[in-house]
């Protein structure tokens, strides 16, 4: 889900993206969007499973069927809390 990075006539990078960056609502646009050149969409499965630490990517953890908060940053793991959200810690 990773942007594309817009080039020059000389094939240099230029530091501007192609399409929609991978922020918040962006990722879901992104995922749906690789799914699609898949031949797929998020509604074919039956779980889905989204790793996160940041509250940036809640729109992406809420389309989960098992939304994970790694590592979280506070404001993320208060969330997932609320949720009853799983929240994985990996790091001391």
């Amino acid at each position: 889900i990773a942007v594309r990075l817009v080039r020059d006539e000389h094939g240099r990078v230029t530091g501007r993206i192609d399409g929609v960056p991978s922020f918040r609502d962006g990722k879901i646009t992104r995922v749906e969007q690789w799914l699609a050149d898949q031949g797929r969409h998020l509604g074919q499965f039956e779980r889905v499973s989204f790793y996160s630490d940041s509250p940036n990517d809640l729109p992406l953890l809420e389309k989960a069927t098992h939304p994970v908060a790694t590592n979280p940053s506070a404001e993320l793991e208060a969330v997932a809390q609320e949720r009853g959200w799983r929240i994985l810690r990996l790091f001391a």
